[in-house]
């Protein structure tokens, strides 16, 4: 298994600084988030392209994951309003672009949430619609899609392993799972098991801890959840793809301590 890091946490730094920082205290890649001022789609011209690029190739790291900034943005594919879903679409397509771009293997997804009013079966549909736009926007693109499951504050759709498999398949089978340990453990579901079920299609992790309440994005080993059996049955499939730390708002003031101990816990019980 090898260990990145989200570029989320160094949300003050410039994304060359991020990747720097990461690969000197030891990650294997980076999970390239797609906000400013990192990899923001209208900012990833040939030249900042040109800049990071060189920067991974300078530190040797990989790039695990491209996550457009999804949250708390102007961005959801499963509104009613065709002009307010055909601007997250567009936005996406940029921004998977800006992944081509950059070597990402992988560009991760949130599914939106259902307006007042409009039904979750309706937004469901209009889901399904924007994802199958954006995965006929990928054919002959060397990534694949991967739609991460969120917990019940953040949708009303894909929340589950189960709804993200009936997504997948829905969607013909072309997309993967992106799992967040923290989700999982709010969503009360267990770690290791969820690994069987996902055995059969593409499948990224995220790693991060917290109470059990709220989706905290706190250092592994800070919170109440317990790795050794989700470790365990990691290394028993022989997974050789990244562990992604995705760490919260609340270290980016001072980030480096946190993605240290991150990796020091990880190293040590893995």
């Amino acid at each position: 298994m090898k260990l990145s890091l989200s570029t989320f946490v160094y949300f003050r730094y410039s994304l060359v600084d991020a990747i720097r920082r990461t690969a000197r205290l030891g990650y294997d890649g980076v999970e390239i988030w797609g906000g400013r001022p990192h990899a923001y789609c209208d900012d990833m011209d040939k030249s900042h392209v040109g800049e990071v690029r060189a920067v991974l190739d300078e530190t040797g790291i990989a790039v695990s994951n491209f996550i457009p900034a999804q949250f708390r943005y102007p961005v959801n594919p499963a509104v009613p309003d065709e002009k307010i879903r055909q601007g997250s679409i567009d936005y996406l397509k940029k921004s998977i672009d800006a992944a081509a771009a950059l070597g990402a293997p992988y560009v991760s997804l949130c599914p939106g949430f259902s307006l007042y009013g409009q039904g979750v079966p309706a937004a469901w549909d209009a889901m399904i619609e924007s994802f199958s736009r954006l995965l006929e926007h990928t054919k002959g693109m060397p990534l694949k899609l991967i739609i991460e499951p969120a917990n019940r504050y953040e949708s009303d759709l894909i929340v589950t392993i189960e709804d993200g498999l009936r997504a997948v398949k829905e969607l013909g089978g072309e997309m993967g799972l992106l799992l967040d340990t923290g989700h999982l453990f709010i969503n009360r579901e267990p770690l290791a098991d969820s690994i069987d079920r996902v055995s059969a299609i593409t499948t990224h992790f995220h790693i991060d801890d917290n109470m059990g309440v709220t989706d905290d994005h706190m250092v592994p080993g800070d919170g109440k959840m317990q790795y050794d059996c989700f470790f365990d049955k990691l290394k028993s499939i022989g997974y050789q793809g990244f562990l992604a730390v995705e760490l919260g708002f609340g270290y980016t003031i001072d980030p480096d301590p946190a993605v240290k101990r991150s990796i020091e816990y990880l190293r040590k019980n893995m």
